[in-house]
């Protein structure tokens, strides 16, 4: 483009760089962000966050303002920390799984503080409203020349974050500003400013994890019942053959929804309740097939001889149909990483990890779809379907091992 673009930056400050001893048991710490503008247009909005708050005493008072390249000072943000909620253990920690954002550029109390500065600095009269309707970017990156319109101030902007607090031992865990822009990395922005290539990045190990784990844990769980269930036959059997049924036709998604919505949407939750719930069908299989087993010559033999039935099913029955059971593993692993996709879908997902699914969810509620923006629907659910389809294709390519008649005469 002809003209710069203003690129989305995000700016962190993990320890302060200045404490201070007020007198009468208060502290002042200060933590400083430095932007550099040096753009012909303004940053389309502002966002402060905050993360793990840790306080010992009375919550702390947060402020923040900006220092222009003509030494203006604006303060954009006054946050008294509330208790409510917090849990009665010292140190009192807030924000430690997901952080606290403001957005400045719809904060009324930055109206009126915006209208009172232009009239301070520049004898300009503009109401809140007015100030709304110009944007809070312009005013704090620009110098007004008349008719409504701003030009941008170029240079270095200090951003100064004040902690008043009353233990030496308070401390803010990170302190971040985005200045959003109209470019970002390689797949753009949220409407909150944070990085989309890198959360679809994270989500993929995080697809993995759901994935693996639970088709590892059913798939252990329904071969031994299924191998169980098969040679030990009997009363044992039929109880296990009638739970199997039982699971088996209780739709999945609905309890999912259920227990996720009672026991919270924490990932060691879905993947329990998978577990559960996705054992029966392989026990079922594994048994029809462990029956044809029961009656082989190997097995008669392995049984006149005196082997009992723990290592005739562990070392006889199990080799032979392990190659199918691995195949099921395989096959497994892309139904749980649709299943959580649905649930962070559907909003019930864990909110302190990033996952495809969330972040469609975050899409369609932020009207993603209306305004046009691909670049965040199509990315997260491509890389749904190519995961899913990759464990298919694995599946299908392991048919051949499991059954040798369908191997291809060279």
């Amino acid at each position: 483009m002809s003209e710069k673009s203003v690129e989305h930056q995000v700016l962190y400050s993990y320890s302060p760089v200045q404490v201070e001893d007020l007198g009468g048991g208060y502290y002042l710490k200060a933590y400083s962000l430095t932007y550099d503008f040096k753009y012909s247009q303004f940053p389309s909005f502002l966002t402060f966050k905050i993360r793990a708050l840790t306080f010992y005493e009375s919550p702390p008072i947060i402020r923040v303002h900006i220092v222009r390249p003509d030494n203006k000072i604006i303060s954009i943000l006054t946050y008294p920390v509330s208790v409510e909620g917090v849990p009665q253990t010292v140190p009192f920690i807030l924000f430690k799984d997901e952080a606290k954002r403001f957005l400045l550029s719809g904060d009324p109390s930055l109206f009126r503080t915006l209208s009172d500065f232009l009239y301070k600095e520049f004898n300009i009269t503009y109401s809140p409203e007015k100030v709304y309707s110009v944007g809070v970017e312009k005013i704090i990156f620009g110098i007004p020349k008349g008719d409504n319109t701003f030009e941008p101030l170029n240079g270095r902007y200090q951003v100064n974050v004040l902690m008043y607090c009353e233990n030496e031992k308070d401390s803010l865990g990170e302190v971040a500003m985005v200045f959003g822009g109209k470019v970002y990395g390689m797949m753009g922005t949220d409407t909150l400013g944070r990085d989309l290539f890198q959360g679809l990045l994270f989500g993929f190990p995080v697809a993995l994890v759901i994935g693996l784990a639970t088709s590892i844990l059913s798939t252990i769980l329904g071969s031994v019942l299924g191998i169980v269930s098969g040679y030990i036959g009997g009363k044992t059997d039929i109880i296990i053959q009638r739970i199997a049924d039982i699971v088996n036709n209780i739709p999945l998604l609905p309890l999912l929804i259920f227990f996720t919505f009672i026991f919270g949407g924490k990932l060691w939750v879905i993947v329990l309740i998978l577990v559960i719930f996705g054992w029966p069908s392989l026990t079922i299989i594994v048994r029809s097939m462990v029956l044809s087993l029961k009656s082989s010559n190997f097995v008669e033999a392995a049984v006149a001889v005196g082997a009992n039935s723990t290592r005739i099913m562990a070392r006889h029955i199990f080799p032979q149909v392990a190659p199918f059971i691995l195949a099921q593993l395989i096959f497994y692993t892309p139904q749980a990483i649709l299943s959580e996709s649905a649930l962070s879908f559907l909003g019930l997902g864990d909110p302190s990890i990033p996952t495809w699914g969330q972040i469609l969810d975050y899409a369609f509620r932020n009207g993603a779809v209306y305004l046009g923006y691909w670049w965040w629907i199509l990315p997260p659910g491509l890389l749904i379907i190519l995961s899913a389809i990759t464990f298919v294709l694995l599946a299908l390519g392991l048919e051949p091992v499991v059954n040798p008649r369908l191997r291809r005469r060279r």
